[in-house]
């Protein structure tokens, strides 16, 4: 097992910026992909960013393109999300996932491990 944990989250207004963090913990892979996720309330969850073990790809949603950048620390076991020009419909819970493998897929079934979220709110 695989555990996640986020940490980072809070009220900022719009234009403003956060850095998300998340720690993994336990069976950790070599290969493990590593993404965040967010679902607002009445939403789908949505895919918001991706890396793989090396860095050497990233993957980001369309909606944040430009934005938002993915990190991670290898060493550390840590994955981060920064997070600039934030705008209301960032608004969400944010999720960090992993996966057996280093792929970083944009649907949320592939995703293998889950954190339990931490709230992201943007006030215009």
């Amino acid at each position: 097992q695989v555990q996640l944990v986020e940490s980072g989250g809070g009220l900022v207004q719009a234009g403003g910026s956060l850095r998300l963090s998340c720690a993994a913990s336990g069976r950790t892979f070599s290969n493990q992909g590593m993404g965040w996720f967010r679902q607002a309330p009445g939403k789908e969850r949505e895919f918001v960013a991706g890396i793989t073990w090396d860095s050497g790809y990233t993957g980001y949603g369309d909606s944040v393109k430009g934005r938002f950048t993915i990190s991670r620390d290898n060493a550390k076991n840590t994955v981060y999300l920064q997070m600039n020009k934030l705008k209301p419909e960032d608004t969400a819970v944010y999720y960090c996932a992993a996966r057996r493998w280093t792929s970083i897929p944009q649907a949320s079934g592939a995703w293998d491990y889950w954190g339990q979220g931490t709230q992201v709110t943007v006030s215009s």
